[in-house]
Parts: C-alpha cells; structure tokens; sequence
C-alpha cells in the first residue's frame, strides 16, 4: 500500500535524509520525500498498519530536523 504525506521540510539535504531515514524505518518498503512539493510517498510492507509506522517514521525524521511535521 501507497501512502502520500504532506511534511514540512527546511531544506533539500535535509528532505535526502529523512527519505534515508524513512527506508530504514521497519515496516517501510519505499519512501521518497520531495522538497519542491513538500510532500512524502511511502510504500508500506504488506500486512503493516501505516498509522503505527509513520508514528516510527516521525520519530526518525524528527532526529534530522527537530521541528519536521507530517500530515498524518
């Protein structure tokens, strides 16, 4: 399952990170954060429930900029 975000990001380096940050979250299959429309795509594993996950993806972006906020 497909799921798009919005997300505030600060910077494109920092939206490379959180993408990095976010593949390495368990339960993410894909992710790819864009800066210019600020937006976030993640590809679930199959059987995950995506609230749980991005409730981990938040926590792992929140390490490469503190003030990053996901519309989930």
């Amino acid at each position: 399952m497909k799921k798009t975000y919005n997300i505030e990001v600060d910077c494109a380096n920092c939206a490379n990170l959180m993408e990095d940050a976010t593949k390495k979250t368990e339960g993410v299959a894909s992710a790819t954060v864009n800066f210019m429309t600020q937006k976030m795509i993640v590809e679930f594993e199959e059987g995950q429930d995506p609230k749980k996950v991005m409730k981990n993806v938040l926590k792992a972006c929140k390490k490469v900029e503190s003030d990053c906020e996901i519309e989930l």
